[in-house]
């Protein structure tokens, strides 16, 4: 076995920093962008929290959690740690850097289709509590989902089917694919590129729809995770804006936002920035996926879709998470209201012992009496924390009440997703509960 090592850019720079006696202020406007700053900023013990943050890191890199990782914390606005580990892959070849770029799975969720759902809300062309058929009209005709409403969709508490593989639609029983619906080559009806040399027919996405549509329906309305209508949130929003999807959320959040990698398809873009593959995919593309969209359904709709498929770095969402903890306030603009961001954020069913809130995932009811391997994401956060986890080893979450953004990257699905040590060995809360730890430490020893 290959010895494995670590990269950890900037610490001697931070541990330097550390050793500074004159911190700069740290109160921002309220609203501000977020800077740079330290650990030492907040008198946190550098020691301690880059040798535990090591330990971890190297004992998931060890036991095959990830080949690298990096994280980010910032702290009232300040980022006070960015660290990068690893290496792309097990060859330890490329060193993880910290402006890579990540695929981020589910955490498209709440940073595609909902920030502009919350918009929509705001300028009243959409309402959570009317039935969702009143603005996706195929469900107006299907008796189980007629009424249900976007309030219920989005806590997870409609009773809607988790998720479709697609992929089925399009195999053969030898797994070859079916020409009718994907070819190698593109053509005027084949122009849906979802990797290199795999073309979807342009139409596919209503078949999808269809299914969905048809999908069946829980009768009893208790907490199920559902992923199947941000797949056709991206439809409802350009039809409601005017505005393809993908543009509207570039014209409207990211650019403005300044978040400079963040969007979908990013190997069309000529980065200078580094993709960090994911799967050695056996199934579907046959080769390591890398700049194109992990999850199989975002693939079909072109990798631009609203379950999946949004790329970026940890810088990105840091930005658009520390919006979220402003009350849709960043640098001066006001993207989202702060009245609906506090709805969307708030827990909607705890009497179904459903924890989620609009989009959001949201602790443990009564997460703080919980030791952290039971907690979720860690006991110390707030009752008012929100975030989202992504299945290829990504996780984001912010912390109002403690003013904390965090967030993990990882591509812990290479070279198989069935690499599930990342969860096994608890590493992402664990890492996060350091600084929650830190940050108590140096609130005791004030004068």
């Amino acid at each position: 076995m290959n010895k494995i090592f670590f990269i950890l850019f900037g610490l001697i720079s931070c541990l330097a920093v550390s050793q500074e006696t004159t911190n700069k202020p740290l109160l921002l406007p309220a609203g501000s962008s977020l800077q740079g700053s330290s650990l030492a900023a907040y008198e946190l013990d550098s020691a301690y929290v880059y040798r535990k943050v090591d330990s971890i890191i190297t004992t998931g890199i060890k036991n095959n959690a990830f080949p690298g990782a990096q994280m980010l914390i910032a702290k009232e606005g300040n980022i006070i740690f960015h660290e990068a580990y690893g290496f792309h892959t097990y060859d330890s070849i490329q060193p993880v850097a910290l402006n890579d770029i990540y695929d981020l799975a589910s955490v498209t969720k709440i940073l595609g289709p909902l920030p502009a759902i919350m918009k929509l809300v705001d300028e009243g062309k959409l309402d959570l509590d009317v039935p969702f058929s009143t603005y996706w009209k195929p469900w107006k005709r299907q008796k189980d989902k007629a009424n249900i409403t976007l309030r219920e969709i989005l806590a997870h508490q409609a009773g809607l089917e988790p998720y479709v593989v697609f992929l089925n639609e399009t195999l053969k029983n030898n797994g070859r694919f079916k020409k009718r619906f994907i070819r190698r080559k593109p053509n005027n009806r084949f122009s849906n590129q979802a990797f290199e040399g795999i073309y979807v027919k342009n139409r596919f996405h209503r078949k999808m729809y269809k299914i969905i549509n048809r999908s069946e329906v829980s009768a009893e309305k208790k907490y199920k995770y559902s992923g199947l209508t941000f797949l056709i949130f991206p439809e409802l929003i350009t039809q409601i804006t005017g505005v393809p999807y993908a543009d509207y959320m570039e014209q409207e959040f990211y650019k403005p936002l300044g978040m400079k990698t963040f969007g979908f398809l990013p190997s069309t873009k000529n980065f200078n920035n580094k993709i960090v593959p994911t799967e050695v995919d056996t199934m579907y593309r046959h080769t390591l996926t890398q700049g194109w969209v992990h999850d199989e359904n975002a693939s079909l709709l072109g990798g631009i879709s609203g379950n999946a498929g949004l790329f970026g770095t940890a810088d990105d969402l840091a930005i658009i998470m520390q919006m979220f903890m402003q009350n849709g306030l960043y640098a001066g603009k006001q993207y989202i209201s702060e009245k609906t961001i506090k709805e969307f954020i708030k827990v909607q069913y705890p009497e179904n012992d459903n924890r989620r809130g609009l989009g959001f995932d949201k602790p443990y009811l009564d997460n703080n009496t919980f030791k952290i391997a039971n907690a979720y994401p860690v006991p110390e956060v707030g009752a008012s924390s929100f975030g989202h986890s992504g299945f290829t080893g990504t996780f984001v979450w912010a912390d109002p009440e403690n003013e904390l953004v965090y967030i993990f990257l990882s591509n812990r699905v290479y070279p198989t997703r069935e690499n599930r040590n990342i969860y096994n060995l608890n590493i992402r809360p664990s890492i996060q509960q350091i600084f929650y730890k830190a940050l108590d430490n140096a609130k005791q020893h004030q004068p």
